[in-house]
């Protein structure tokens, strides 16, 4: 099969041929139609994270089943499918409560700690497929229903865990990027005000028409006073950071009004300091987020579904043209998500 292999870190991709995949006990293998190309695999192909090489990465696909080994019986040849990005045992205790991020025996990811979607076939433990539902038409709109188990499903946790509700004010820090413009998108989606914030000013008009009511920029004007005009002095009642540098932790928790939310998931993750007299006296909180459970992305299905929303994809390329399309990635210029065409 074709692939685009990366041989080491911070090198261009390798078009390559490899031997095509065959399932082993448990495992199924699908032909790839498109793959996502987002931010989490840059930074494996970028070396700031580390990974084994030689390594096929990608993991937002859309596929079809082609074989499935013994003792599979949840798949067959021909469903459509995608892939969860962690690599979960299914079996332990966090698993049975739908907590997959937090498997215990968690063996990492698709596309980093094995080979991903950037092939024409993927081999994978048969339980990390998910079959799309009926409804979904994942044959046209191959591309938009890939990227939906990151793009759609990590705002959509975010909603849930942090209890946004309809009227409630939320402000996405990085809003411009692949996961913050669909943040903006889900936000509106359940009825919040919604004011992006980005220094890339070049993609509010992308913002304001995802669903943003408001848009600020760093670059031009203090965040916190500004979140804070916008709130009439209240400030803002949370406060997603996709960027998550010490600066605009804490410059989001500044803009925090009563039992406001921070929601921590993006970027470098730094550390920060918390005004610990603010969030006692105004009842607020810091939480974490991480990756998705696969019931959160079988109900953002259900709303693709139902056409309550769509993912924006942007760039569309062909698989060879994965250098060009890492390489706008990284220079954060997409608006959207970026995915390549496999089959």
């Amino acid at each position: 099969m074709r692939a685009m292999v990366l041989r080491a870190p911070n090198t261009p991709f390798e078009m390559a041929t490899v031997p095509d995949p065959t399932p082993g006990p448990g495992e199924a293998v699908a032909r790839v139609i498109t793959c996502g190309a987002g931010l989490t695999i840059q930074h494996a192909k970028a070396g700031r994270r580390k990974i084994d090489f030689p390594r096929i990465i990608g993991h937002e696909i859309t596929g079809e089943i082609v074989a499935v080994g013994t003792g599979v019986s949840q798949l067959k040849s021909g469903d459509g499918v995608t892939a969860y990005f962690y690599l979960n045992c299914g079996r332990c205790r966090y698993c049975y409560s739908q907590l997959e991020p937090l498997c215990e025996a968690g063996g990492g990811n698709v596309g980093l700690e094995c080979d991903g979607g950037y092939a024409e076939y993927i081999k994978l433990p048969a339980h990390i497929f998910i079959k799309y539902p009926d409804g979904l038409d994942y044959k046209k709109h191959p591309a938009e229903m890939g990227v939906i188990t990151d793009a759609l499903a990590t705002p959509y946790k975010v909603l849930r865990r942090a209890g946004i509700k309809g009227g409630e004010t939320v402000a996405v820090i990085g809003a411009g990027g692949g996961i913050g413009i669909h943040q903006v998108m889900m936000a509106d989606w359940a009825n919040a005000r919604v004011i992006a914030v980005d220094v890339a000013a070049n993609k509010f008009d992308a913002c304001r028409k995802a669903g943003a009511d408001e848009v600020v920029n760093p670059k031009a004007t203090d965040m916190v006073e500004a979140l804070r005009d916008l709130t009439n002095g209240k400030g803002v009642d949370v406060v997603v950071d996709y960027v998550c540098t010490a600066a605009t932790l804490e410059a989001g928790m500044k803009a925090l009004g009563q039992r406001g939310r921070l929601v921590v998931l993006g970027g470098a993750a730094q550390a920060f300091t918390a005004p610990g007299r603010d969030m006692l006296t105004k009842e607020q909180s810091i939480l974490g987020s991480r990756y998705v459970t696969r019931s959160e992305i079988l109900d953002v299905c259900g709303l693709v579904a139902r056409g309550e929303i769509l993912p924006l994809v942007t760039e569309l390329r062909p698989l060879a043209d994965a250098e060009a399309v890492h390489d706008l990635v990284e220079r954060g210029a997409v608006t959207g998500r970026a995915v390549l065409q496999v089959a």
